[in-house]
């Protein structure tokens, strides 16, 4: 991961700008799942390790945005650039790794580059999805798995892709893979959102409801509940430890988490499924250790 982060940074070192680079200090890259799934397929060379640099550089980018969106002041545990430099500041240091992540993608060709591409455009629309549904209470689980299908899963499922292009290997097959990861990932990190804690996640637990975000287990709580007003009355409520608590005894006592992570399981196993003909180690350890993972 070390040699990854030294091309990024080589990557911004080329744009001979001071302010980016002092900006790009402050940021934790954190835990480069969509890179070990490239370098889990596509093997290890420089030509598997640029791309990795260049979807990382895409996710920060998103990451950044997201922030701004969100108005969050921790990202990992330390302080987001929204919060340390200024909105206007990360609204363009994303932008930027943007701009230089395209610039450097080019290289790659024409399929890699337009997969690529297109699942940034898709990230951003999933982003417009996840600030429309937050305007209300939203207890339709489709429209919860289209959102973090193009949010999140997107740029891991377009990762995994390119990597078995750049390997010579089915790309539909490995596509499946990653589009099922991403659903998977997306949903552990829904369900860590209310059963961890703000040290170990690095932000306040529960913060996603305060945003206005119903999540899966969100959903299936509100299905469960008689008085969904246990529910709604906590909606973009800046919840105190009791409240929390009381929330977290409704989860337990319906099951509610342990159903939300039995579907996150089901995804991880269409994953390992599409490319069971690659008896490939790496990738079923990625499906394991992200559904077990503690944050």
């Amino acid at each position: 991961m070390q040699k990854i982060d030294e091309i990024i940074q080589g990557f911004l070192r080329d744009l001979n700008c001071d302010i980016v680079l002092n900006m790009s200090k402050s940021i934790k890259t954190g835990k480069k799942l969509r890179s070990k799934l490239i370098l889990s397929i596509s093997g290890e060379n420089e030509e598997s390790y640029k791309l990795c640099a260049i979807i990382e550089l895409i996710h920060l980018a998103s990451l950044l945005h997201d922030d701004i969106v969100d108005d969050a002041k921790l990202r990992r545990g330390a302080r987001s650039v929204n919060s340390e430099f200024g909105t206007k500041n990360a609204l363009m240091l994303g932008d930027i790794f943007y701009s230089k992540a395209f610039s450097e993608l080019v290289g790659f060709g024409k399929k890699i580059s337009q997969l690529i591409a297109d699942s940034v455009s898709k990230l951003a629309i999933g982003e417009l999805m996840d600030i429309e549904l937050s305007k209300n209470f939203n207890a339709d689980k489709s429209l919860y798995l289209d959102m973090i299908y193009n949010k999140t899963a997107v740029l891991i499922e377009a990762s995994a892709r390119s990597a078995a292009i750049l390997a010579s290997l089915d790309d539909l097959s490995f596509r499946e893979y990653g589009k099922n990861l991403g659903l998977a990932f997306q949903m552990i990190d829904d369900i860590l959102d209310i059963s961890s804690d703000e040290k170990t996640l690095g932000k306040a637990a529960m913060s996603d409801f305060k945003e206005g975000k119903s999540t899966l287990p969100y959903i299936y709580l509100y299905e469960a509940l008689d008085d969904k007003n246990i529910l709604l009355d906590f909606f973009k409520k800046d919840l105190n430890d009791i409240e929390k608590k009381s929330l977290l005894d409704e989860f337990n006592k319906h099951g509610i988490l342990e159903k939300s992570k039995k579907e996150a399981l089901s995804y991880g196993n269409k994953a390992l499924k599409a490319i069971e003909k690659y008896n490939n180690k790496k990738l079923n350890d990625i499906i394991e250790n992200m559904i077990n993972r503690s944050f």
